[in-house]
């Protein structure tokens, strides 16, 4: 099929390319508006007991959480008289807005003290918008900026959960905007370097706009039909430049290394296709599998990533074996023109040291082998140091203490905290939904909630209570707001933190509590969505986790025909990601090294789903640089049958490669730490991290200290696999035809030929 591909890109380039402008012109249409509809949720499951909650309170008693706030400042006190006619103006313009369907107001409620900050000098509006996630942050973009600002004599900022995704929204498209705009002058620069041409240099950019433009374009059409998350616009963007780069970087060396052979361009493309292009294929492979584990999740926000990463892989995929073979045989020779920084290289032509034991990864790799026990050590008590803050991590989600500081959200949610100890915990709903049970039994529980530790009071149509008493009758019209024909609800007020330990265990003590027989209780709110949401995510995982570790041994045992291999690289790999971990603990859970890493709150929690997310793609991409380096070794090992000398030739031959391609696609992600959302910051800086170390300590150290320990143990499989593995297995030899297209002499195959075989 590759082969047909280079005589697709000889005879039809024109036809091509031509095809390919034509493509991203309409890909570029179907994309262009993805930063405006993708979403900011999805960080709920729908189907637990809390989403099942909310939507039974939104569509039977026309009632659910605030999630549009509004913190007013008077110039005094909000008792007064200016103050007073301007709240209750402001409440009745909030009220009128389109898409507001209930509000709450220090000025017009029954619970006024819950809604007044302690100095007196500030209060809060509380509003329900109404729709999903899409239609209410419409409805904040359109709402917030008529009722924020100068009202009167109030000074009005908007918060709450809506504009925690709005304000997000916005703030992550500029910083992203801002990120490329370091990240790609950067990049660039250093494809001159690394290719060693402008024109080379800018072939991974067509590659990369085919990627990221089309991963877009189907973002932009699967939000038609489900959630996509606007977050999954950042791994579009870096991963398609990092794997165009990758991807364009190994065929180019070897369309390169072919022309120098003296091949024409005919021969050049089809050698590079059947050697590099297949191994690209085979790792592209790896990555999109990878990726895929995040589909068992039942978050959109993981799931959209799933979505970006699989699309991603595919066009660039897609780019570099029929796009870029198209431009190579357009340019032909011409690929080295425009070598500007040619003096500045060795010999001017970027060539590999003339023999390979000269080189720096040959050389490296046997100084490390000479002493495997002492690196393997020093190593793995370095790691083990960096790995210890995962210990005592702490799990979170996303609110908006996440935003920069200065942000309008991220300023009411930290006066709701402090200043509002009441509402800082935000109410729990108890919904009866299938038998409203009498007036009797729903005193009896109500007074059992009323009990629980951290309940302070409990609202309901048979009264208020506290500590297990009532202390007010029924209000006016409570009858029909708590209950209908068919079931009832209760209010409970508290004042303990929703994302925190504590609120988890009060939603379990308030669950613990039996409801009234023949009745079945759901709890929402914020604190009930964060334990539920924990609870799917971490119920998940396992499953992720197999489908990583099982595709990835089937995927490397067929690659290379060992069972020792695979267990390798799942091991180095795990303990490269909980390295990974243990930094993002240490920076961003801890607080240490922000003068670094840009300013951000610290909750003492990390954001849960980005190890999850790092998790797939960092292991996507380990095997991805995993596949090269093996590809090399094993072809060198089945050759000489050395242990030693092919890892040391398998190193040297992908080092510099893996090394370059590993740095370019950490740029990007390292530009995404100059972000204001916090956990934005924390996947580029975390990500690039892994992907450093992984490029340089693990393949660099840990891996041939391994492989001269484990000997000739390496390439171990029992019989009935070995069997399987020379039926269905990859084979690290020449494609059948080759040869006839390879120099006459096996002399003239470079090392870096065998290792792109």
């Amino acid at each position: 099929m590759l082969a047909r591909l280079a005589s697709l890109a000889l005879r039809r380039r024109r036809f091509v390319l031509v095809i390919a402008v034509l493509g991203f012109a309409i890909a570029g249409a179907i994309a262009s508006p993805a930063m405006k509809v993708l979403s900011a949720g999805g960080f709920e499951d729908p189907d637990a007991e809390s989403s099942v909650a909310v939507e039974v309170l939104r569509d039977r008693f026309d009632t659910g959480d605030p999630n549009f706030v509004l913190l007013a400042r008077a110039p005094g006190q909000v008792d007064s008289g200016d103050a007073v006619a301007d709240g209750q103006a402001l409440t009745e313009k909030l009220a009128e807005q389109k898409g507001v369907v209930e509000v709450t107001s220090y000025w017009t409620s029954d619970r006024a003290a819950d809604l007044r900050s302690k100095d007196g000098r500030s209060a809060l509006i509380l509003a329900r918008l109404d729709g999903d996630d899409d239609e209410v942050l419409k409805t904040a973009k359109s709402v917030a900026p008529l009722v924020t600002g100068d009202q009167g004599v109030l000074e009005v900022k908007s918060g709450g959960h809506a504009e925690f995704n709005r304000q997000g929204s916005e703030r992550i498209t500029s910083d992203l905007t801002r990120a490329e705009g370091i990240a790609v002058p950067v990049t660039i620069l250093l494809l001159v370097l690394v290719f060693g041409s402008g024109v080379a240099a800018l072939l991974p950019l067509a590659v990369a706009g085919v990627s990221v433009v089309g991963s877009l374009a189907v973002l932009r059409l699967l939000n038609e039909v489900t959630g996509v998350s606007i977050f999954a616009i950042n791994l579009s963007t870096a991963l398609g430049l990092g794997l165009a780069i990758d991807y364009s970087l190994f065929i180019v060396s070897r369309y390169r290394e072919e022309l120098r052979k003296g091949h024409d361009t005919a021969a050049a493309l089809r050698i590079s296709l059947r050697t590099a292009g297949r191994t690209v294929v085979f790792s592209a492979l790896t990555v999109l599998l990878s990726l895929s584990a995040l589909l068992v999740f039942p978050l959109y926000f993981l799931r959209s990533f799933a979505y970006a990463g699989i699309a991603v892989v595919f066009f660039a995929t897609l780019g570099a074996i029929v796009l870029l073979p198209a431009l190579l045989a357009a340019l032909g020779p011409r690929i080295d023109k425009f070598d500007v920084l040619a003096k500045l290289r060795r010999g001017g032509s970027g060539k590999q040291p003339s023999r390979p034991e000269d080189g720096f990864w040959h050389r490296l790799a046997m100084a490390v082998m000479r002493r495997p026990v002492p690196v393997l050590t020093l190593v793995l008590i370095a790691l083990a140091v960096v790995v210890m803050p995962f210990t005592k991590a702490s799990f979170g989600l996303p609110d908006d203490r996440a935003l920069p500081k200065d942000m309008a959200a991220a300023q009411v949610g930290a006066a709701t905290r402090t200043d509002f100890p009441s509402f800082a915990g935000q109410e729990l709903k108890v919904v009866l939904p299938d038998r409203r049970p009498d007036d009797a039994a729903l005193t009896s529980y109500a007074e059992s909630l009323s009990k629980v530790s951290g309940i302070d009071r409990v609202d309901t149509a048979t009264g208020s209570f506290r500590d297990g008493a009532r202390i007010a009758p029924p209000a006016a019209g409570a009858g029909s707001l708590f209950t209908d024909s068919n079931g009832a609800w209760l209010s409970l007020a508290t004042g303990v933190e929703a994302y925190s330990e504590a609120g988890q265990d009060l939603v379990s003590d308030v669950r613990a509590t039996g409801p009234p027989q023949g009745t079945e209780a759901l709890v929402a709110g914020p604190a009930a969505t964060y334990a539920d949401t924990l609870d799917s995510l971490w119920s998940a995982l396992p499953y992720a986790a197999l489908i990583i570790a099982v595709l990835t041994f089937v995927l490397l045992f067929l690659f290379t025909g060992s069972v020792v291999m695979p267990v390798k690289a799942i091991l180095l790999n795990l303990l490269s990601l909980t390295a990974t971990y243990g930094a993002m603990v240490f920076v961003f859970q801890d607080g240490h090294l922000q003068w670094l890493v840009g300013d951000f709150t610290v909750t003492g929690r990390i954001d849960v789903t980005m190890p999850i997310l790092m998790f797939c793609i960092i292991f996507g991409l380990s095997m991805d640089y995993e596949v090269f380096l093996l590809s090399r070794i094993k072809e060198e090992y089945d050759r000489a049958g050395d242990n030693r000398a092919a890892v040391a030739a398998g190193l040297e031959s992908t080092g510099r490669i893996v090394t370059a391609a590993a740095g370019l696609l950490a740029i990007f992600f390292l530009a995404l730490v100059s972000a204001g959302v916090t956990h934005v910051k924390m996947l580029g800086l975390g990500t690039a991290l892994a992907i450093l170390m992984d490029a340089l300590v693990i393949r660099g150290l840990l891996v041939p200290a391994f492989m001269r320990l484990a000997g000739r143990a390496n390439w171990w499989a029992p019989a009935p696999l070995r069997r399987i593995h020379e039926r269905i297995g990859f084979s690290h030899g020449p494609s059948s035809g080759e040869d006839e297209a390879a120099p006459n002499s096996a002399d003239d195959v470079s090392p870096t030929q065998h290792a792109m075989r």
